[in-house]
């Protein structure tokens, strides 16, 4: 099992304009762009990120393998914040004010994945509270794990209550 801070890079779909314009719109966040997991494994020491990946690519919604790292798991916001900064100017098409902008956005964007970093959550409860939103994807992942008798079921009952 592996918990930590999940950022997503994704495509913010324009939407048609609604009502006046006070009126609230619609914000559509759509396909993935790019991924990195900064994950420890529960079984290893807090802070090591052992199990930190990235997905550079998206094929729809699913990621493409994991790629590996030394310098994520050796200095992984360091590493963050040099990919976000160079997002910008990765694969996709963006517009030149969007670049620069997201490019600027590196700081920050590190700075709040550190609040969801893997060493803040000591116990299965603080855990829970960092990620209880995520309580459908990890059901998903118990069901479809291939050895379930090796699943720590206590640590993952808030999730899987029902």
């Amino acid at each position: 099992m592996e918990h930590g801070a999940r950022i997503e890079l994704r495509d913010l779909a324009v939407q048609p304009r609604r009502g006046s314009e006070s009126a609230a719109q619609l914000v559509v966040v759509d396909r993935p762009m790019w991924r990195a997991d900064l994950f420890d494994r529960l079984t290893d020491a807090p802070g090591s990120f052992g199990a930190a990946h990235y997905h550079p690519q998206f094929d729809g919604n699913e990621p493409c393998p994991r790629e590996w790292s030394p310098h994520l798991t050796a200095s992984p916001w360091e590493w963050l914040g040099s990919q976000f900064a160079q997002l910008g100017g990765g694969t996709w098409q963006l517009d030149p004010a969007d670049s620069r902008e997201l490019s600027g956005l590196s700081a920050p964007i590190v700075a709040l994945a550190q609040q969801f970093a893997p060493d803040r959550c000591q116990s299965a409860p603080a855990c829970f509270e960092l990620t209880r939103d995520v309580r459908d994807t990890v059901a998903l992942m118990v069901a479809q794990l291939r050895r379930p008798d090796l699943l720590d079921a206590e640590r993952v009952r808030l999730w899987t209550a029902a």
